[in-house]
């Protein structure tokens, strides 16, 4: 019957809810300098974090940027290229510098992402981000929010 049928559908979609796993979050300025600080990330990079964050993602977790011209992609809070940095799902060639899936990149921790980002740091400097250009300057101290 119909009723039987929109019950089963209901109960279909309450259990798909229930299943999936809750990837994303959106933090602010603050709450990611306070997690990043909280991973051990140096206090005088802090406001570089925010602003690249804000930039690249809207201090979104769950971000998967556009296709690139080279068909690569981007992950994560600080928008983490697939062709290089992490192993796309779909297991297209990366040279997976970071030793991580790029879905690693989109759950609610950022620890993953935070560490990548610093390898990043590490091998190409802040120029690595499209939109340093935003925060290679002057920025907002980040000290209000500890």
């Amino acid at each position: 019957t119909v009723r039987c049928k929109l019950k089963a559908f209901a109960f279909l979609i309450v259990a798909l809810a229930l299943a999936a796993p809750a990837f994303g979050v959106v933090l602010n300025r603050c709450s990611l300098a306070r997690e990043m600080s909280r991973l051990g990330v140096p206090r005088d990079q802090l406001a570089r974090w925010a602003c690249i964050a804000e930039h690249e993602s809207s201090y979104r977790t769950d971000v998967v940027g556009p296709t690139n011209y080279n068909g690569s992609n981007d992950y994560g809070i600080f928008q983490i290229n697939n062709y290089y940095w992490c192993q796309p799902a779909n297991g297209r060639f990366s040279y997976n510098r970071c030793h991580i899936g790029c879905n690693g990149l989109l759950t609610d921790s950022i620890e993953p992402s935070v560490r990548c980002a610093q390898e990043i740091l590490r091998m190409q400097g802040w120029s690595a981000w499209s939109t340093w250009h935003f925060c290679n300057g002057w920025l907002p101290s980040i000290d209000n929010c500890f």
